[in-house]
């Protein structure tokens, strides 16, 4: 069987879709794979937030074209790009074993976030992380920046930032774990929605690379992420919503937390549960979606 993958062109994309593909070729015999790299509409515009741009789909765009026109039989996204809402024609397939969650901060002096001077400079184009940041140290000066991991890191060294905010796992994906200066705790940072974790989107009516694709499906992964990603449908979570979730197995049961504040970082609200572990995705759904009803109310 020859099956095409879509992805994105950066140097992220391209590894972890690679990263996959070895897996998925190793996992299913007589299986050969092609990629199709696709530039997003996310990728072609980078002077601008992605909240003024249209948000985070803007990253799975094309690649979702490229699967309903036939060019590529599945796509390989970061799950965290992934709005709530997908095209009815697509599905998420599988979603393989998450990689660690959870931020960093690297920073140009070497010190970390509660050592670094008051008015430093530090970069995020994350909404979540700024909340994050301005409640653990309301000193500091946070600035938008865009641009690929290699870029940000750039701006640290260059001087145009004293430290950013990444995410651990795209780090360790490049090989570039040993840049973090220090791994944010959850409880300073939580996590993005899906953070961490790949989706792996194709058609629906694709019953046969279902099929392929669920060699590499993790359970543990999947019903975590699943629960994340019903809190942000029931916030109505976008770019444009600093919101977070984070689900992890802890001995029998689910642990999720999630927190929800305003575009401009106010009412910031937290929340979690630990119920038993959940018998399928549909019970994760539930906790998710009740969990993140609660902080909208609140």
């Amino acid at each position: 069987m020859e099956l095409t993958l879509a992805t994105r062109r950066s140097a992220l994309a391209l590894a972890q879709s690679r990263a996959f593909a070895r897996s998925l070729e190793a996992a299913v015999p007589d299986l050969s794979l092609r990629e199709l790299e696709v530039v997003t509409s996310g990728d072609k515009t980078q002077d601008r937030s992605l909240q003024d741009i249209g948000g985070k789909g803007l990253f799975i765009k094309e690649l979702e074209e490229a699967l309903l026109d036939r060019r590529a039989d599945f796509a390989v996204h970061s799950i965290k790009d992934v709005p709530a809402e997908i095209a009815p024609a697509l599905c998420l397939a599988c979603i393989p074993a998450r990689e660690d969650p959870r931020d960093v901060i690297v920073t140009r002096s070497g010190a970390p976030l509660a050592e670094l001077p008051a008015g430093a400079r530090v970069g995020t184009s994350s909404l979540r992380r700024a909340v994050a940041l301005r409640e653990a140290r309301p000193d500091l000066a946070i600035e938008p920046v865009r641009g690929n991991v290699d870029t940000r890191l750039r701006k640290v060294s260059d001087g145009s930032f004293d430290a950013v905010v990444l995410a651990l796992a795209g780090l360790k994906r490049l090989g570039l774990a040993d840049r973090a200066t220090e791994v944010l705790s959850p409880e300073v940072s939580l996590p993005a929605i899906g953070q961490g974790a790949l989706g792996i989107e194709c058609r629906a009516e694709d019953a046969g690379v279902r099929g392929v694709l669920a060699a590499l499906a993790d359970r543990e992964t999947t019903v975590c992420v699943t629960a994340e990603r019903a809190v942000m449908a029931a916030v109505e979570g976008s770019c444009r919503t600093p919101v977070a979730a984070y689900a992890v197995r802890d001995g029998g049961a689910l642990w999720l937390r999630a927190l929800l504040a305003e575009p401009d970082g106010s009412r910031l609200r937290r929340a979690e549960r630990r119920v038993p572990w959940p018998g399928d995705e549909r019970e994760a759904a539930r906790l998710g979606e009740d969990l993140g009803m609660e902080l909208k109310k609140g």
